[in-house]
């Protein structure tokens, strides 16, 4: 569904903002360096977080008759909206439609009615929102925060901010509320709840207040409130984030991101059954969690706590560190606490527990002293930087799922995902992470395998036999077969090929389960044969195929290997060629070359297991197939590029190496062949892949995208003869990333050549095309401080589309 320019949609809303006044802005420029990640506003992550599944909420109720001789009573819609950008024509004498959107969010709060959902457009919206009217168990209240297509010179979220002496939202003895998708702060801090009960604020950004003197809680709960949810939100400023007072009941504080605090950043005093589940906690020469007066009953379990900012190691260690306590529990509030499943960081030496009045700096006095108490507790340095390699992070896989109040999504909407490295020592699953943030990003060693027949539609293999439909999805199981584990398999490489489709159209291989993503691996006209190269993430041994096209077509995968915790890391080199025979005569029909690796170009002269080439086809006098495969083995029957008469075709290629060669096989009367090296695999090869869903980093016919240096460039085409200069990857010690790149809409025929930011442009290619011709391929290139440039050797503008699969890291231990 779409909507009219300038509009928003509540489909897949996530957030609007709600935030302190002009003058106070509490969150200021903090951008905090993420540890293994490198800088990055960690808003975006959560504005790209989707709370479906608190937003929509239906009406429900009994239908009575009217009354004979009265007109029908028209149901109450179930959703209202706001929205003040000056194409919305938005009114607060209006009744909140589509059409006719509220211009502030007060307006929506003092007539929504249970059942509602009131949807917040992208916007400014100033002023404390109050609400005072409350949903039912049967038909709650909603307020949805809705993202816009990033923009930098107009807002993409909502943001509704108090003023002096005011919160952003204060919830005023109601029940049945939920507030997702939101950015919210207030001098006075961002959430107020006094009174009430059943209420939820998820999946959102909280600020606190004024930065003088001390600072009002980000979250406050107070005046008896009973059964608050406080729960996968995040904050990064000097305030506390939530202070409970006494009376308050049952509150769940879960699977919370806090950084930075500067004062004691979860407080309870006098509140009792209080859950502190999932939380990451790293304040800044402060406690981490405080439990003051009668917090009896409490739950502290599968957090990550710290006093001493585990983000940002370019603060200096605490030097008050004996006076700060990660985990500081009353002499009352002990009675029925519980504490267990926590991690707790000892990197500025203070005590890691003060419970009923004595200080415990090891699991093993504070359990010995307190019967019960710190199970499968652990201390140490929370090295959360652990997103690469070969973890013994106690953080991993290691959770509680049976503690109250643990959410079953993190910070981002990730469910529990195995690490392949870590033990399963969790309950339940066994696979959920401590803290906030599930760990997906693992980095993995390649095994080759085949190159085997996996997937052909035509046939049946794989699947059933018949095309994929327009708009289809076809799975397809890829472990336990075939020589790929069972488990531990993070990605798989496949030479995908679509044929006979009835329309032009796109492929999009994906991980089976996870939404799909905008992004593309394949493009074709009707009739094309196309092949490209794809690594694709698993999950649950399986991958998807989706077919974006309006017509029918035939897909062809042949494995090439997987990725998992045994086999070859992956070493990027300069692109060389290997292999041009333009200089002499061409490969003709069911000839075989030879061409040698090892020794060449850098690469090792012993210990290769496979090796990624750029191959390329040209001047084909008829149509025809090209096999890449092992030297000395039997060809096999596997297909890595595809021709017609004319016509001039990239594909990258993994092949495994024996006796230092490679083989390349072609089908067809004649062709010239050309071969680019551009990595290699060994055992002792420190790059190891971290598979990730595809995503879109740049599409210069649309979108805005960010430059190099960071800056946010509109969407143009680049021009012929020029480089474009990208960020490509947020991990600052990645060595080479994994793109799928397209070009498009070329004015003139040329070549697109992919290499490391600040190196001259290789004399090889990755893309080639003529006029007006749409091209993807596959693309491993090396990385230069998390950029690459992108050079349009043609001489006239051509429109370019990436998207990133992945990047290989060196192991982080």
């Amino acid at each position: 569904m779409t909507g009219p320019p300038g509009r928003f949609e509540p489909t897949g809303a996530a957030r609007a903002v709600v935030r302190g006044g002009p003058d106070s802005r509490p969150w200021g420029n903090h951008q905090r360096c993420e540890p293994g990640r490198g800088c990055a506003d960690h808003s975006e992550d959560i504005i790209s977080t989707r709370i479906r599944a608190l937003s929509g909420a239906l009406l429900l109720g009994a239908l009575g008759l009217p009354a004979l001789g009265t007109a029908p009573a028209l149901a109450a819609p179930t959703d209202l909206y706001v929205d003040n950008a000056a194409t919305a024509g938005c009114s607060d004498a209006g009744s909140g439609t589509r059409a006719t959107p509220y211009c502030t969010v007060s307006a929506a709060a003092a007539a929504v009615e249970p059942g509602q959902t009131v949807h917040i457009g992208p916007g400014d919206y100033p002023g404390q929102v109050t609400l005072t009217r409350s949903g039912t168990a049967q038909a709650p209240i909603t307020f949805a925060g809705t993202t816009a297509p990033f923009r930098p010179d107009g807002p993409s979220e909502a943001s509704v901010y108090g003023g002096a002496g005011e919160h952003g939202l204060v919830l005023s003895g109601v029940q049945y509320v939920r507030v997702s998708g939101l950015k919210i702060g207030g001098e006075q801090g961002a959430v107020l709840v006094d009174g009430g009960s059943d209420l939820a604020v998820t999946g959102s950004s909280l600020s606190g207040g004024r930065w003088q003197g001390e600072q009002p809680s980000a979250v406050t709960v107070t005046g008896g409130a009973t059964r608050v949810t406080v729960a996968r939100n995040w904050t990064s400023d000097l305030s506390p984030f939530i202070r409970l007072s006494p009376g308050v009941r049952d509150t769940v504080i879960a699977t919370n991101s806090v950084w930075g605090a500067h004062w004691p950043a979860i407080v309870a005093d006098g509140a009792t059954g209080t859950a502190i589940v999932g939380n990451t906690v790293s304040a800044h020469c402060q406690d981490a969690v405080v439990l003051t007066g009668a917090s009896t009953g409490s739950t502290v379990a599968n957090n990550v706590l710290s006093t001493d900012e585990t983000d940002n190691h370019l603060n200096p260690i605490c030097d008050q560190a004996a006076t700060r306590t990660t985990l500081r529990v009353g002499q009352t509030a002990a009675q029925g606490t519980k504490v267990s499943y926590n991690v707790l960081d000892s990197r500025d030496g203070s005590p890691a527990y003060q419970w009923a009045g004595t200080a415990y700096d090891s699991v093993s006095a504070f359990a010995a002293a307190n019967a019960g108490q710190g199970d499968h507790d652990v201390i140490g340095v929370t090295d959360l930087a652990s997103d690469s390699g070969e973890l013994n992070s106690p953080v991993t896989d290691s959770a509680d799922e049976t503690a109250r109040g643990a959410t079953a999504l993190d910070l981002s909407g990730r469910p529990a995902v195995d690490d392949p490295w870590a033990p399963d020592e969790g309950t339940g699953s066994r696979r959920r992470d401590r803290g906030a943030r599930e760990l997906t990003d693992f980095g993995t060693k390649y095994q080759p395998v085949g190159p085997v027949r996996v997937l052909d539609t035509r046939t049946g293999t794989g699947a059933a036999a018949g095309a994929v439909a327009p708009g289809g999805t076809l799975v397809l199981p890829v472990t336990g077969a075939n020589d790929v584990p069972a488990d531990r398999v993070t990605a798989v490489t496949m030479n995908v090929t679509v044929t006979e489709p009835t329309s032009g159209g796109h492929l999009t291989v994906y991980p089976n389960g996870d939404a799909l993503p905008a992004t593309s691996s394949l493009n074709w006209t009707a009739g094309q044969t196309v092949p490209n190269l794809v690594t694709v993430k698993v999950k649950d041994g399986k991958v998807a195929f989706h077919n974006g096209g309006s017509g029918t077509v035939q897909v062809v995968a042949d494995l090439l290997g997987y990725y998992s915790t045994t086999g070859s890391g992956f070493t990027p080199v300069a692109p060389a060629r290997l292999l041009d025979t333009r200089g002499g005569a061409p490969m003709t029909d069911g000839s075989t070359r030879e061409v040698a690796i090892a020794g060449v170009n850098g690469i090792p002269s012993y210990g290769l297991s496979a090796v990624t080439l750029n191959i390329t086809v040209t001047e084909p006098t008829s149509g025809g197939y090209l096999t890449a495969y092992p030297h000395g083995q039997a060809r096999p029957t596997a297909s890595n590029l595809n021709w017609v008469t004319g016509q001039t075709v990239p594909n990258l290629v993994t092949v495994p190496v024996k006796d230092g060669k490679v083989s390349l096989f072609v089908a067809g009367r004649s062709a010239h062949v050309i071969a680019d090296v551009t990595g290699y695999y060994t055992v002792t090869g420190k790059g190891m892949y971290h598979a990730l869903t595809p995503g879109r980093l740049l599409d210069t016919r649309y979108a805005w995208f960010r430059s190099g240096p960071g800056d946010w460039e509109p969407a143009a085409p680049v021009a012929g003869r020029t480089a474009l200069r990208t960020q490509t990857v947020g991990y600052i010690d990645a060595t080479a990333v994994s793109l799928n790149v397209t070009v498009t809409n070329g004015r003139a025929g040329g070549f697109l050549t992919v290499h490391p930011y600040g190196t001259e442009p290789p004399t090889a290619s990755n893309l080639n095309w003529t006029t007006g011709q749409t091209v993807a391929n596959h693309v491993v290139a090396g990385v230069s401080d998390t950029e690459n440039s992108f050079f349009n050797g043609s001489s006239a503008p051509v429109d370019l589309i990436v998207d990133l699969n992945g990047y290989f890291a060196p192991p982080a231990h």
